[in-house]
């Protein structure tokens, strides 16, 4: 066996220690299982993480880094936001549903909730979200006066919401209706 170092042996790690939790969520998740998984010892992970818990924040950073939606041009907001949704659908539903189903252990001994956890996921990035709207500024067909951060993160939030309440990814009707019937009359409204 060839001895791996820097980001082979940190992403080796983090890829065992993401399928540890998908297969066992947290409550059963282990420093010693994610060592067997990659193939060496938990003194190599302590080096890195001091807890469990903070390996499984790397490991849920490192998931979501490797599923990196692109934000779609497509020329208009409802495109854009359909776009954007389907993308997500199709490449973080599971990373959701992780969150929410696996990790209630790491909740409670954190003291956090999902919100933090996806703020430190995203290490001060823009949200697509955010992007999309500011777009739809620029082109005009947003009125930024009328802009508040939960109208802005609307769409993404009833579609994550929908995930949450099936655990399965989105239908397309479903995105339809979100940016169709909710997220673009809110957002193109006039002052």
């Amino acid at each position: 066996m060839r001895r791996r170092r820097g980001k082979d042996l940190e992403d080796a790690l983090l890829g065992a220690a993401w399928a540890e939790l998908t297969e066992r969520g947290y409550a059963a998740f282990t420093l010693e299982a994610v060592a067997n998984r990659a193939g060496t010892s938990t003194p190599v992970i302590y080096r890195r993480w001091a807890n469990k818990a903070l390996m499984v924040e790397a490991a849920i950073a490192h998931a979501s880094s490797q599923r990196v939606v692109e934000v779609p041009d497509t020329g208009t907001l409802r495109g854009d936001l359909i776009a954007v949704l389907r993308a997500a659908n199709a490449s973080r539903t599971d990373l959701l549903v992780a969150t929410v189903i696996l990790l209630d252990g790491y909740f409670a001994d954190t003291g956090t909730n999902p919100d933090q956890l996806r703020e430190y996921v995203l290490a001060g990035r823009r949200s697509a979200a955010e992007e999309i709207v500011q777009r739809a500024v620029r082109r005009g067909e947003v009125d930024a006066s009328l802009l508040e951060p939960r109208l802005v993160s609307l769409p993404f939030d009833l579609f994550r919401h929908e995930v949450l309440m099936t655990l399965r990814p989105v239908s397309d009707e479903a995105i339809e209706r979100i940016v169709d019937g909710i997220a673009v009359p809110l957002l193109t409204r006039q002052a």
